[in-house]
């Protein structure tokens, strides 16, 4: 449930002409299953093949071929059920589900209507620190995905792929708990995380691996409280749905305008027509698709050459205990282990791999000087020069190193700065580069006292001014850094230099 020490956000209100309106969204998250095959047939899911190289007798309709349900992507589906804290159900049923399009050989998808393999669950949306919303699933379904129609190769003629025909998809359907486009998009960025960290879905937005449905609909204050609290849907507005969204900016810019359309035809004294829309991103509008049924009228009925799925607790129990540590958990041991600020830990977290090199820069090293070098130092010259982590010309252990070299005061912060670098372009150990360069921080007080000396005695008027501001003693700290290249222990030569005039 709901960590107490959040704050539910307020829902975003829009202006009218009229009056004020809230916003009430649900989503419908179309995440393909991470598969090498698909979910009714042994053909490959790798992305970019040549067009139809991937489809078996089964995926285009041939006659006779019966589909053979995937037993690794009823294991992803679970495991995304169990990552959501939802129901799991150990009887779930296949339905056909029939329309026409060209890129649907059979004519009918196969999906799960009216017993879907997993049933409640919940997502917290952290939207800034202590303020989150947590957002209700309904239900996560397993369906097959269609082809897809191309247009622009022949100007007289549309042609078909059905390399995408028949692979598996996770329909996570959200109830209407999200009330505003950052909300909408900071929902589909926590689902992505998690489905990463699970390893069900890659969250490719690009490929089209993730896909949003968004409902929108408008409401005037007051209406959504009564709305929990009979269930009643009529004090709800008519929603409209915007397909295949695959980009937050996207999703947040068709979510304003469309609830914008909405109440420019309500407060005109018109009403809103329950249809499925599309988003235009170079003219920043949706429009009408095809109106919207509700969805017996899609002809549902049990497939029947399907029979239902029936699994074992003891299968879903062996499931749950390979669980990986999770977002909102890793978060929580990287803030009390390391002491890490929300924000920090945050940043660490939003994707597996960065979390995954921290954990090891950070083991049994100081962690907040370990999320220092990752955040400011690592993660800065990765963007800089447009590479990913998993790409990093320094391993973690190497960084660790760094780290190590720094919280034992062998090195300085500028030091290290130059070690960084060395690493980052030659690579080797941090530890024996230090000691074949004589790069080790200067802690020799005599040698130090030595210099401030000197740099006491040609500065009469500093010293002076220093001795009235205290806060002078950086410029003497500052050239004697200068004067040993660096080298020397900024904190041993302060506290010298404090006691050397006197303060």
């Amino acid at each position: 449930m709901l960590d107490l020490t959040y704050t539910a956000p307020k829902p975003k209100v829009i202006q009218g002409a009229k009056h004020d309106w809230e916003l009430v969204i649900g989503m419908e998250i179309h995440a393909q299953v991470a598969s090498n095959a698909k979910l009714f047939s042994g053909a490959s899911t790798t992305f970019g093949a040549e067009p139809n190289s991937n489809v078996a007798f089964v995926d285009c309709a041939m006659p006779g071929m019966l589909p053979v349900i995937n037993e690794y992507c009823v294991e992803q589906a679970v495991r995304t059920g169990l990552g959501l804290k939802a129901e799991i159900n150990l009887f779930s049923a296949f339905d056909r589900k029939n329309y026409f399009y060209p890129d649907l050989p059979q004519g009918y998808q196969i999906s799960q209507l009216y017993h879907p393999i997993v049933g409640e669950g919940e997502v917290l949306v952290e939207l800034s620190p202590g303020v989150a919303r947590l957002v209700r699933i309904e239900r996560i379904h397993l369906e097959q995905d269609a082809g897809k129609s191309i247009h622009d190769i022949d100007p007289n003629l549309s042609f078909v792929d059905f390399n995408r025909t028949g692979v598996a998809l996770m329909e996570i359907v959200s109830r209407p708990d999200i009330r505003g486009p950052e909300e909408a998009a900071a929902y589909v960025t926590k689902l992505r995380q998690i489905l990463r960290y699970l390893g069900t879905c890659d969250g490719n937005m690009q490929n089209g691996n993730m896909r949003a449905d968004v409902n929108v609909s408008i409401c005037r204050p007051g209406q959504y409280e009564k709305f929990i609290e009979t269930g009643d849907f009529s004090h709800l507005g008519t929603r409209c749905e915007i397909k295949n969204m695959n980009s937050m900016r996207f999703i947040m810019a068709a979510i304003d305008y469309e609830a914008r359309r909405q109440i420019a035809i309500v407060e005109d004294g018109g009403s809103v027509v329950q249809e499925t829309r599309l988003y235009d991103p170079d003219k920043n509008e949706t429009r009408s698709m095809r109106s919207k049924e509700e969805a017996h009228d899609y002809r549902y009925f049990p497939d029947p050459d399907l029979l239902p799925l029936e699994i074992e607790q003891s299968w879903v129990d062996g499931i749950a205990a390979s669980m990986p540590e999770l977002p909102d958990a890793k978060k929580a041991r990287f803030m009390g282990d390391f002491g890490l600020t929300d924000y920090d830990a945050s940043v660490l977290t939003a994707e597996l791999d960065s979390a995954l090199y921290f954990d090891e820069v950070a083991k049994g090293r100081d962690g907040k000087i370990a999320a220092n070098w990752v955040i400011n130092e690592l993660f800065g010259r990765l963007k800089k020069e447009g590479h990913e982590i998993s790409e990093s010309p320094m391993s973690a252990a190497q960084l660790g190193g760094i780290v190590e070299l720094i919280s034992t005061g062998v090195i300085s912060g500028k030091i290290a700065k130059d070690l960084f670098e060395i690493v980052w372009t030659e690579g080797g150990n941090p530890a024996e580069i230090v000691e074949a360069r004589g790069m080790k921080q200067v802690t020799d007080t005599g040698a130090i006292e030595v210099a401030v000396d000197e740099l006491i005695a040609a500065n009469p008027e500093q010293v002076e001014k220093a001795r009235v501001n205290a806060k002078l003693v950086g410029w003497f700290v500052g050239q004697v850094m200068k004067t040993t290249g660096g080298k020397a222990s900024p904190a041993v030569v302060n506290e010298i230099v404090v006691k050397k005039l006197g303060l």
